[in-house]
């Protein structure tokens, strides 16, 4: 008789939710978010904005989980709380592009990072250099991934618990070890006008972004143990802790660097790094950080597929059933899929294009989910659960209420990238339409 599958601890459970957010958002946001916002408090509001709304998300999925304590997310949560086609256009966005396009994010920030290491910025072959270091993490870590579910879940947890303990060293040294420069404080008049301007409803889709892994662990929920408990309190755990890294980190970096350096600058860490320890010590550091971004590539690669496995035995259960390969333990498939489309981002599209995109597209699934905790409190209140929303109907009313101003915002100053993303979530109504007449022939054959 076989023996059941190893679920992964409450441990791998938070270091999947911390390393699916600690990643490409934190050592790269900040140089676009200098552009308009010259002052230190409202930058540090941002990340602080940011946590808070993250932390009111995490604490309503915590709920949603207890109540439907099934693998799959935002797919799991609007097929069961709307329709099952509200629930598809959600999966269809992740199994195309929600967890394929922070790959590809993390992937491009890491040949930045890890190719200003290894190459000089200023060769003619140095974008080729990053490019090839993309690519190769892809392929890295969808090799590994597609092994076994235990040697995944292992490498996960200790790359994640690597990445914290940088992180935390690289604070310490920035203020035991680094000249400060003039932090720019421009008075309570600009910090305050700062915090209801565009410019910081745009920054906050990059910050929002940054912490857009805060349901990670949600997309495993089958392959945890005692998923009712562990997953809501992954959930929150991995928030609060990435929470007080990402405001640590962003304010060592503008204690270091002056804010007219890192203007339009992706590698901020290692801006950072240089006004340290010099040349050298960047060298060491921007390895440091290359793990980083590593881990966020794992982290999606590993819990994105899952998604997709949830959506195909439900969606085609007739294809999924009849074709062996596609109902493994590992979703093999899936994940070659999710791979070859952040190839395609790679090697297609720019930076901020991909990540404007990404950070409304993520926004519409995630308000839509949280709001549905209304749902379950009034129509499907009879469902069991061992944990209920701390600070309930506040903590979504918050998480909705920015979220709906933040998207306002994008879309009035991003319509290009916010109507593709748009266009993505409506072109799954045709595909839902399309797999079920395929699933219905394999049905009758």
């Amino acid at each position: 008789m076989a023996s059941a599958p190893k679920k992964h601890s409450l441990v791998t459970a938070i270091t999947v939710t911390i390393s699916t957010m600690i990643g490409t958002g934190v050592f790269t946001s900040l140089g676009f978010q200098v552009f308009d916002i010259k002052s230190v408090p409202p930058l540090l509001a941002l990340w602080i904005i940011g946590g808070i709304i993250a932390t009111a998300g995490a604490l309503t999925y915590g709920e949603l989980t207890s109540a439907f304590p099934r693998s799959g997310g935002e797919y799991n949560f609007l097929s069961r709380l709307y329709h099952p086609i509200v629930g598809f256009l959600s999966g269809y966005v992740s199994a195309t592009v929600a967890f394929a396009a922070p790959i590809a994010l993390a992937g491009m920030a890491l040949g930045t990072y890890f190719g200003g290491v290894i190459s000089d910025k200023n060769a003619p072959d140095f974008e080729s250099v990053k490019l090839m270091i993309a690519l190769g993490a892809v392929l890295l870590m969808t090799m590994i991934h597609i092994i076994k579910v235990s040697i995944s879940g292992n490498f996960q947890k200790y790359i994640t618990s690597l990445v914290v303990l940088l992180i935390v060293a690289l604070i310490m040294t920035a203020f035991i070890f680094g000249n400060p420069t003039q932090l720019p404080f421009l008075g309570f008049d600009y910090d305050f006008n700062a915090l209801l301007s565009a410019p910081f409803a745009v920054s906050l889709i990059y910050v929002s972004y940054s912490y857009s892994g805060w349901n990670g662990a949600a997309y495993i929920t089958e392959e945890v143990e005692n998923p009712t408990r562990n997953v809501p309190l992954a959930l929150f755990i991995g928030t609060m802790i990435v929470m007080g890294l990402y405001v640590l980190l962003n304010f060592s970096f503008l204690y270091m660097v002056p804010v007219d350096q890192l203007q339009g600058q992706i590698d901020v860490g290692l801006l950072a790094a240089k006004h340290i320890f010099g040349d050298y010590g960047a060298v060491i550091v921007g390895l440091l950080i290359s793990v980083c971004l590593l881990s966020a590539v794992s982290g999606m690669t590993f819990i994105g597929p899952r998604v997709t496995q949830t959506m195909m035995k439900d969606v085609i259960p007739n294809i999924y059933n009849r074709f062996k390969f596609l109902s493994k333990e590992v979703p093999v498939v899936p994940i070659i899929f999710q791979s070859l489309v952040a190839v395609f981002m790679i090697v297609t599209y720019t930076f901020e294009q991909v990540l404007v995109y990404i950070g409304f597209t993520l926004s519409l699934s995630t308000t839509a989910t949280v709001f549905g905790i209304f749902i379950l409190r009034t129509k499907l209140k009879h469902i069991p659960r061992t944990y209920k929303t701390f600070g309930y109907p506040f903590t979504p009313i918050l998480f909705i209420l920015f979220e709906i101003w933040m998207l306002t915002h994008i879309l009035m100053d991003k319509p290009e990238e916010s109507l593709a993303g748009l266009a993505t979530v409506l072109s799954g109504i045709a595909v839902y339409y399309i797999a079920k007449h395929f699933n219905t022939k394999f049905e009758n054959q």
